[in-house]
């Protein structure tokens, strides 16, 4: 896989979302009013210029400090800039220079939109494999967001590394991506326009997994995913009987998170507060808390709520003193249909 392949498909050989010869890097993704709204405001010139292929925008972000690894021209990071307000801060990272002097000449133009004295985002010239390289702090940003970028990475595991060491502890790592059903054949990754189109360099779903657990991330947690369709017949030929999918997956930064969901007869009560969830939080696919309810959990969801910025918006229910054995419904079956989310993998209870 080509660094320099990557560079050029993005730099020169595609213009704007237009160029794109499938919907991989394309969301499609119903997306709420509000970010819709948001996403109005941003330059046309920015727009024309994202890739992306899901939404990494989660709940509860004023005045967090985010990190947007693979930002391109910046639509998610101009999204961010309006969403942490004017105490947030968002940070770009990208390898592409055609990219961010596209990020880079709207920084006044956002700034004076959103009513702002001073801009709250930067844009930084680097590789997502080597963010430690930056000069940015460790354990210093609330959310790492990135968008249908690291499968172009050639090193994911230094990635996820990267990511963690600059998470402050209960800080996540949102991030939509592609994934396969299947280990691809090496040959993929060579073909600009595969890797380009975000299918040469897409992992199959259960080696992600590993990663992110060799990475500390223990229990990767599945937020949203729809299957890609490729209806290019010579880039359908070449890649075989492979499905695609885009994904969406939140990681917690969090020490000592079990393997699988442990039952320890534990509860959280959502209080409500959380702009635009206010009568129901969505913590992934499988957790879909209404206010004001009861709601049983394993030990790692528990934990993921009581040690993260969502904390304030919750009661909690016991304590890990005593053991129920395994979480009832927990499997390790595909975490990906054509209808939509399914189980995954330390993430069903």
């Amino acid at each position: 896989m080509s660094v320099e392949m990557v560079k050029e498909y993005y730099g020169q050989t595609l213009k704007g979302s237009a160029d794109l010869k499938t919907d991989a890097c394309c969301d499609v993704t119903a997306t709420p009013a509000h970010i819709r709204s948001v996403l109005s405001g941003i330059h046309d010139e920015v727009l024309t210029r994202y890739y992306g292929c899901g939404l990494v925008i989660p709940d509860m972000l004023d005045g967090m400090r985010v990190l947007d690894l693979g930002c391109g021209a910046g639509r998610d990071v101009y999204a961010l800039s309006r969403l942490v307000g004017e105490k947030g801060a968002v940070t770009g990272v990208d390898m592409t220079a055609e990219q961010l002097a596209v990020a880079r000449a709207h920084v006044g133009w956002h700034t004076e939109r959103y009513g702002y004295a001073h801009a709250n985002v930067d844009f930084r010239d680097g590789y997502i494999e080597a963010i430690g390289d930056l000069g940015l702090e460790p354990a210093s940003f609330d959310i790492i967001v990135s968008n249908c970028v690291i499968n172009l990475s050639p090193d994911k595991r230094a990635v996820l590394d990267g990511a963690w060491s600059l998470l402050k502890p209960g800080g996540e790592l949102y991030f939509a991506d592609v994934y396969a059903d299947r280990r691809l054949d090496a040959s993929l990754r060579n073909d600009p326009v595969l890797l380009g189109e975000c299918l040469g360099g897409a992992l199959y779903w259960n080696d992600f997994l590993t990663l992110a657990k060799e990475a500390g991330f223990a229990d990767p947690r599945l937020v949203a995913d729809r299957p890609l369709e490729v209806t290019d017949a010579a880039i359908r030929r070449a890649l075989g009987p492979a499905r695609f999918f885009s994904a969406t997956y939140r990681l917690f930064k969090l020490e000592g998170l079990e393997s699988a969901c442990e039952d320890y007869g534990q509860a959280v009560i959502y209080k409500g507060g959380i702009q635009y969830a206010e009568d129901v939080f969505t913590l992934d696919s499988h957790h879909r808390i209404e206010k004001g309810r009861v709601f049983p959990v394993c030990g790692n969801t528990y934990r993921m709520l009581e040690e993260s910025r969502f904390a304030p918006h919750f009661d909690f229910i016991g304590d890990f003193s005593r053991h129920f054995g395994i979480f009832e419904g927990c499997g390790t079956q595909m975490p990906f249909a054509d209808t939509g989310a399914a189980a995954t993998d330390g993430a069903c209870c």
